[in-house]
């Protein structure tokens, strides 16, 4: 008996990493490529069982290919010293820019042999919380049409308390102090050192959401399974090792937006129920402010019976307290019946689709789509032009 238990485990097992070896080569082969590094990592990792082994500490959910890659980066930004360390261009006083050659295979087993329990007690206890300020370039303009479907201008402005469902740091609650270039026009921030957000538009660009701000918010909150406090340093080391080692814009977008939430400082909870904390939280908000709950790729870290009580949860939420919904996810989790065409060139798969789901002045909960997105915001192509102008 003791021997098929043994074997079933044993089956589980091989089975898991199977589906894990499977993400891994996806990875180097499509997700991967804006990095030579890290798709050398996926490869190496996706083809050796005793590496990809410490994701099996994770949740299901998290058996993801930048989970064990976030993981390592993390031992190499903690000083580890180690020659693995002259491959990662977020260490630079370490070497930093030596390219993935012969002799990556054999450090890369050498560090994780030697960093195997701070690995997996990484996995075991880390989600990827990359906090991306890059999508502040679509939720700003989203947040700006659901003002006008309210009535606002930049005469007079609508009340917003922003919820961020998923926030990790909650430096999306940012938005509206943030500078942003648009390759038309640069819009400077609340101050000179605000983190610069930049983005290209593909298609019309709406120029009626990119003016002065129709909408204005006194009340921001955060919740998330490991809601990151902007000022520990442990615990933001993890949202620098989410990024990828190669980009250094994303770094000092990130190192600036920490600063910024440190003199700006929001309430983030930590909660496996965040809807019932919106709850809580509309009921004391005043009267007139509209509650805007906003996730960005959040939602595919559900199970299925999870999301669909989830949505249903915050539609009711629309219907009976005026909640509204700003929504960037892959296609699939839209809560659309239909999906727009996805851009030319780009899969529904990877590609972010905004939408906004309010209740407007008649009463009608009313769901579109706004616009598909590049994941970290560095292109956005708007769906609603007609509106917009």
């Amino acid at each position: 008996m003791q021997d098929a238990h043994n074997g079933a485990r044993d089956d589980a097992t091989s089975d898991a990493l199977g589906r894990i070896a499977d993400r891994f080569g996806r990875f180097a082969a499509l997700d991967g490529q804006d990095d030579p590094l890290y798709a050398a990592l996926a490869e190496i990792i996706g083809g050796d069982a005793e590496l990809m082994a410490p994701l099996l500490e994770a949740p299901t959910t998290q058996h993801l290919p930048v989970l064990l890659l976030a993981a390592l980066h993390d031992r190499i930004l903690a000083g580890e010293p180690h020659p693995l360390a002259a491959y990662y261009a977020s260490r630079a006083h370490a070497g930093g820019h030596r390219a993935p050659d012969a002799d990556l295979p054999a450090l890369l087993r050498d560090f994780m042999r030697r960093e195997d329990a701070a690995l997996r007690a990484l996995t075991r206890s880390r989600t990827t919380q990359t906090n991306e300020t890059g999508r502040c370039a679509v939720l700003r303009p989203a947040l700006q049409a659901l003002a006008h479907r309210l009535g606002g201008s930049a005469e007079a402005p609508v009340e917003f308390a922003l919820f961020d469902f998923g926030c990790s740091a909650g430096l999306n609650l940012g938005v509206d102090r943030y500078a942003y270039d648009d390759g038309v026009e640069t819009v400077p921030g609340a101050t000179p050192d605000a983190p610069l957000i930049r983005t290209q538009w593909r298609g019309e660009r709406p120029t009626a959401l990119l003016g002065d701000p129709a909408w204005r918010a006194e009340h921001r909150m955060g919740v998330d399974l490991q809601p990151v406090q902007p000022d520990d340093e442990i615990a933001t080391r993890w949202l620098r090792a989410c990024l990828w080692p190669g980009d250094a814009a994303r770094r000092e977008r990130l190192d600036r937006a920490l600063a910024d939430a440190r003199r700006h400082p929001v309430s983030l909870l930590r909660t496996e129920d965040g809807l019932s904390e919106l709850e809580r939280w509309i009921a004391t908000l005043p009267e007139g402010v509209t509650p805007v709950i906003g996730n960005v790729w959040v939602l595919a870290y559900f199970e299925p019976q999870a999301l669909r009580a989830h949505v249903e949860r915050v539609g009711r939420l629309v219907r009976e307290r005026g909640l509204a919904w700003i929504s960037g996810e892959v296609g699939k989790l839209a809560p659309l019946p239909d999906l727009p065409p996805a851009p030319k060139g780009e899969s529904p798969a990877s590609t972010t689709l905004w939408t906004l789901q309010w209740r407007d002045r008649s009463g009608t909960v009313r769901t579109e789509p706004l616009a598909w997105s590049h994941a970290h915001g560095r292109w956005v192509e708007w769906l609603d032009p007609a509106r917009a102008a």
